[in-house]
């Protein structure tokens, strides 16, 4: 959620929130400021693209308040919680995401940079800052309602006509969105700043990667646009291959530390990070990693980790299947023994139980759990904002949906991150456009059989390397499969661990078995009211809400309302 910031407060986010530079403490008296006396220079500049930052870069939240990563935001397939969330089901009366106050923030910064007294150089780096802004502001507006108007300029009041305008199209917004992308990455200064805490070309290139990415394929699987969704999975590729190429970054040794790490500077594998401080700024994800009850990860989620030998589980003669939690965990992809503990937590033994039997401790750091900074609200874990994992996996999969991936692409992009240390699973292969590994092809018994089995791959590498990071219900939107989510046609996500009930006799009550029997799957949502269904397509974008559409008929303008929204 983003929320209205004034320049008052910036000095602080800037102190707070991303360790800027003494320089930036030092500000004139706060009822002074006008146009004409604030926007006088380089470093107020500076100072008002902090209150940009929280509101595009959340990393773990603050306080009590989630951000982006784990936190029990459980409408995907990775969950399995006690009371699935469910899609909006009713077109609001107000508010619902219709704002356009940042899209005004943003131009309004724009603009006013021309006016400032520093050279050219300046003036286009940091109007690329405002553009690529504005861009992200504009990525989440599309995502949520498709179609939505661009605004370009810092509108006035009573600019009645331009104020209140029909929608563009989606392909159009995603144009100019292009645009400012492409000046951002042109005049961004590749360094500027605190490494790792502010914007340079290359954060702009790889959020490039992630929203073109997002929006190339879902054009292609909605069925919107091929051409334009051709030409946004290339723009996705070659913006990752130009971080790759840069040679900046790299793979990190360590896949925790990327999470749970108490410093993120200096790791070579992030490109952009939330840094939290004690007593300055703090959130609460340490915490619910430690000592509270969690929304525990599905079976269909645990049974996408490979075995050790690369091959899919139903293929793998390594895997030892699922009735113990040992045997869950043996031969398979040390990921999932980053990501998950090695024991079950059931309700009823444990106070830090997991609706699933499957806890996480990717986001824990241990050696501050029983300290102050560990617990509450007070966790001071930095939290990485994009990663360089991330834009290797966006470089693979627009390969694949560009339909020329090489093994050259995968040795790039997929290996690296497999060939990560402690991690060292055996390379992913192609093979006549098949996925091989050890030069064997292989086709995952369990794969949607709609999807071609390269790309079931690669997303199942996608899914596994970025679990439980914020990405997997916009995946499933973007490629029109969120069907997925269904409890009643996809059973595994309303299982859990196996468990027989004589081996855990203080659970009775507290952990349901699948079919009341003695020995089975958890079935954390027990009643038949509380399973969710996917039984409706509107639920890919948002409705506009009703007030809205009143205010714009009142201008006379007819605003109209997505798919399937039209009666309230």
């Amino acid at each position: 959620m983003k929320y209205s910031f004034y320049i008052s407060i910036f000095v602080l986010l800037c102190v707070v929130a991303t360790g800027c530079q003494d320089d930036f403490l030092t500000q004139p008296p706060q009822d002074e400021f006008t146009d004409d006396t604030y926007w006088t220079s380089e470093s107020n500049v500076r100072t008002f693209s902090w209150g940009f930052y929280e509101a595009y870069f959340q990393g773990y939240g603050q306080s009590f308040g989630w951000g982006d990563y784990f936190s029990g935001q459980s409408l995907n397939d990775d969950f399995a919680p006690s009371s699935p969330p469910n899609f909006v089901r009713n077109v609001p009366t107000s508010g619902g995401g219709w704002y356009f106050g940042w899209v005004r923030k943003v131009n309004l910064f724009i603009d006013r940079v021309q006016q400032v007294p520093m050279d050219q150089e300046a003036i286009n780096h940091w109007t690329g800052i405002g553009r690529f802004f504005r861009a992200l502001e504009y990525n989440d507006l599309v995502k949520r309602f498709g179609a939505v108007p661009w605004y370009s300029e810092v509108l006035k009041e009573d600019e009645q006509d331009k104020l209140y305008k029909k929608r563009d199209s989606h392909v159009a917004v995603m144009d100019n969105i292009l645009a400012d992308f492409q000046y951002a990455v042109e005049n961004v200064r590749a360094n500027d700043g605190t490494e790792g805490l502010t914007i340079n070309k290359y954060v702009v290139l790889s959020f490039m990667s992630r929203v073109f990415l997002y929006h190339g394929t879902y054009l292609k699987y909605h069925g919107i646009d091929e051409q334009k969704a051709s030409e946004y999975l290339q723009v996705a590729k070659d913006a990752a291959e130009q971080v790759i190429n840069s040679g900046r970054y790299s793979v990190a040794a360590d896949y925790r530390e990327l999470f749970n790490s108490l410093d993120l500077g200096g790791n070579p594998e992030i490109i952009l990070y939330r840094k939290y401080q004690t007593g300055s700024i703090t959130h609460s994800l340490n915490s619910y990693s430690n000592k509270e009850p969690q929304t525990g990860a599905s079976k269909d989620a645990i049974e996408a980790y490979l075995a050790t030998d690369g091959l899919p589980i139903a293929l793998s003669p390594n895997y030892q299947g699922d009735k113990t939690i040992e045997n869950v965990m043996a031969n398979r992809d040390p990921r999932i023994t980053e990501t998950f503990v090695q024991e079950l937590r059931l309700n009823g033994i444990d106070g830090n139980y997991s609706t699933s039997g499957y806890a996480q401790h990717k986001f824990l750091n241990e050696s501050i759990a029983d300290l102050p900074e560990g617990n509450s609200n007070d966790n001071t874990t930095d939290a990485p904002v994009i990663r360089y994992g991330e834009v290797l996996m966006n470089y693979a999969e627009a390969s694949a949906e560009l339909g020329n991936l090489t093994q050259q692409d995968l040795d790039k992009s997929i290996n690296k991150l497999r060939n990560r240390d402690g991690i060292n699973m055996p390379d992913l292969q192609v093979i006549g456009g098949q996925p091989a590994v050890n030069g064997e092809v292989y086709d995952d018994p369990q794969r949607d059989p709609s999807v071609p089995s390269m790309v079931w791959e690669i997303r199942r590498e996608r899914r596994v390397e970025l679990m439980m990071e914020g990405f997997r219900l916009d995946d499933l939107k973007r490629w029109k499969k969120l069907e997925y989510v269904d409890t009643i046609e996809n059973k595994d996500i309303n299982r859990g661990a196996w468990i027989a009930r004589s081996e855990y006799p203080a659970t009775e009550g507290d952990v349901r078995i699948e079919g009341g029997a003695e020995e089975g799957y958890i079935v954390p949502a027990f009643e038949t009211q509380s399973q969710r269904r996917f039984d409706d397509p509107r639920v890919y974008l948002f409705p506009i809400p009703l007030d809205q559409i009143t205010l714009y008929e009142n201008n006379g303008v007819t605003l109209e309302q997505n798919p399937g929204w039209e009666s309230p």
